[in-house]
Order: structure tokens, then sequence, then C-alpha cells
């Protein structure tokens, strides 16, 4: 029996308007470098973006396509209220985790454009660290504010919406305990480029550890030095240098995602 995804009937470039259209490939290519970048879970987790022009919309992954698979036309668009608004393929729907977690934060955070959650193996290793997120390294002092929120279950319920938006707060980054990392930005490359380094921090972080070694951590000074060096308002808004090198890296190896 054939299981891989159907194609949709055709791409829907010239259907959307141009911004949607540029927001689809955009977040076609954060899902294939997401894969690329080895921080997916089979067909697990999301990422979303916001419609731009429609405040109450946005994109999401289709349930049962991998990251590698996902393309501009096959993305899902969805109201903050969980009802589709536009599925190219009828064969796909949503996961419902995507649906409670992301439309948690885009109703509170319209600064959060994107919002990328993960599974990975070093991610889901420190989050079940009380100490959380140590500041090791130059990558992990990045971040100044780190929310943390507890594990309430599978997070299939509209319950724990409130306490996913109270947890983030104006945080960029969060540690879900017990369950994986998400990262929030005012555009997809900034919220790419913020996942990827909380994600080397936590991959440096267990290694440290893994050593059974005293760990030498800088002071509180310091770190709190290099997060005013890291603020995007003292240097650049991280990520959007680093995009067109990453699309380039994309389309060198399949471009499919703009499709």
């Amino acid at each position: 029996m054939n299981t891989s995804p159907k194609i949709p009937p055709g791409p829907l470039k010239g259907r959307v308007s141009a911004e949607e259209w540029k927001t689809r490939v955009e977040l076609a290519a954060c899902y294939r470098l997401v894969s690329l970048y080895g921080m997916t879970d089979m067909i697990a987790n999301h990422i979303s973006a916001m419609v731009p022009g429609e405040p109450n919309h946005y994109l999401i992954n289709p349930y049962g396509m991998l990251y590698d698979e996902i393309t501009a036309s096959s993305l899902i668009k969805i109201d903050i209220d969980g009802n589709i608004i536009d599925r190219p393929n009828e064969d796909y729907g949503i996961n419902r985790t995507g649906f409670v977690i992301h439309s948690a934060i885009h109703s509170v955070r319209p600064d959060a454009a994107c919002i990328i959650h993960t599974h990975t193996r070093a991610g889901m290793t420190v989050s079940t660290l009380k100490c959380g997120l140590l500041p090791l390294t130059q990558t992990a002092t990045r971040f100044a504010k780190v929310a943390y929120h507890h594990f309430e279950g599978i997070s299939v319920d509209l319950s724990e919406q409130k306490s996913l938006q109270r947890d983030l707060g104006d945080a960029e980054v969060m540690i879900l305990h017990n369950h994986g990392l998400l990262a929030v930005g005012p555009s997809i490359p900034e919220a790419f480029n913020s996942i990827y380094r909380l994600e080397l921090a936590c991959k440096v972080q267990v290694d440290a550890m893994a050593c059974n070694a005293e760990l030498i951590i800088p002071e509180p000074e310091v770190v709190a030095k290099a997060n005013a060096q890291w603020n995007p308002s003292v240097t650049r808004r991280y990520g959007i240098l680093e995009w067109p090198a990453m699309l380039r890296q994309l389309d060198k190896k399949d471009d499919s995602y703009k499709q």
C-alpha cells in the first residue's frame, strides 16, 4: 500500500496574497531546516506562523507529514479557535497539541509571529533538570530570560492555555518541564535562530554534565554582561543576517519547499 503523502492539486502561489505566500515559503523552509539540523520527532511537533494581515489566522503543518516533506502549499491555515480555514489536502488535519500550545501563545503575544516547539533528546533532557538551563557557555548566555512551564500531561486540554501564557510571559524561549523546548520570534528567521541556539546550549550542557567533573560557571555579573552584549539593541536581530545563507543551504539540497 502506498502510504506516501499525496501532493496537493497544485501550488497555492497566485491564489493567496503575496505576503501569505512569502510566509508560507519561509515557514516551509523553517520546517526543512529544523529537520536538517536534527530537531524533529517523526511527525510530532509543530511550527506556526501568523498570516500577514490576518491577525486571527496562522499556518501550521499537516499532521502526518514529516518535516522534510512540508511545502509552502501543504501548510494548513487555521484560526485562533482551531477552525480550519484552508486545507489544501483533505487527507491531513492538524495536531491538537499544536493548536492548544500555539493558539494560546499567538492569542496573547502579537510579537510572536512564529512559534517553534521541539522534542529533541538534549532539550527533553534539560527539561527534566531542576537546575534548568545553566549559563555554561557563551551560547547559553544568549537568553537573558528563560521561561519554564510545569508538565500538566499531554497538551490537549484548553485549560492548559492560561498557564502556558502566564509562564511564557514576555520571554522568547521556554523550557517545558519533562517535555521539550519552545521558541518564539517576531519573524520566522529569528524564531529558527533562537531554537537552534537553545538546542545547542542544551546539547553542550548535557555533554558537560555527563563528564562528571566540576563545571566552570561564570560569575553572575559576567553572565549579566554577556546577556546585555547579546541584546539585539546592542548588536543585531539574530536570524535575519543568517537566513539567506540558510535558504542557500536548503536550495543546494532540495528546493521543493517552495512549491
